[in-house]
């Protein structure tokens, strides 16, 4: 991993869920629950092995929506409304940290998801950070294909119009940085846990607040 020297970036490409909040807030789990759920109620399944075909899925396809979609022919719609729209608000709040490091970040910034876009969106005005991203790509923009498939990437690109060579990519999973490394974008890895060498990875943050230091911004709450 690279030593503190600021990348020469204008693009700024942030994962929402685990990246932009911690996992330990409970939003994440209440979203697994939902999934779960939803596979358990649409296969008829026990909440048991609903889990089991659930993980199954997402190790196989990406998502649980992108093998529900091609093993059961199940529409996007229903299951998206059923596990992102619902209130986050219990699970976080105003964050003026992360919106004082928005501010004083230069770059542009966009959000890309395997979440639905209207979940981002959510996301982001509980945070209060909603005006700081000039896009927010969802799984729906991007044809459903989720993360790390590379066909998404190049769909975001395509829409946001980014050149990754001048890109940063934000992510809380390894695997969903390498597709943007192999674009050519700089990556950082959001995890509490620092990771094993991985060439995938440029940048550890333990959490997205660290992002200052890699770009050697002061952030100064409002």
């Amino acid at each position: 991993m690279k030593t503190p020297h600021p990348p020469d970036v204008d693009w700024l490409c942030f994962d929402l869920d685990n990246t932009l909040y911690p996992l330990s807030n409970g939003l994440w789990e209440a979203i697994d629950q939902r999934i779960q759920d939803y596979v358990a109620k649409t296969l008829n399944l026990s909440l048991d092995e609903a889990r089991r075909v659930q993980k199954q899925y997402w190790r196989q396809y990406g998502t649980t929506l992108a093998g529900l979609m091609a093993e059961h022919g199940v529409q996007p719609g229903p299951y998206l409304a059923y596990v992102h729209n619902f209130d986050v608000t219990p699970y976080m709040g105003p964050n003026p940290g992360l919106k004082a490091l928005l501010r004083a970040l230069p770059q542009h910034k966009l959000i890309f998801t395997n979440a639905s876009s209207q979940h981002a969106h959510n996301v982001l005005r509980a945070l209060e950070v909603a005006d700081f991203f000039e896009y927010v790509i969802g799984v729906e923009e991007v044809d459903y294909i989720p993360k790390p498939d590379p066909r998404a990437y190049q769909k975001c690109l395509l829409l946001t119009g980014v050149k990754p060579v001048r890109s940063m990519f934000i992510d809380d999973l390894i695997e969903n940085l390498k597709p943007a490394k192999e674009l050519g974008m700089v990556t950082a890895l959001v995890s509490p846990r620092r990771p094993v060498h991985d060439e995938a990875v440029d940048y550890h943050l333990t959490r997205i607040e660290d992002l200052a230091g890699v770009f050697g911004v002061t952030p100064e709450e409002a």
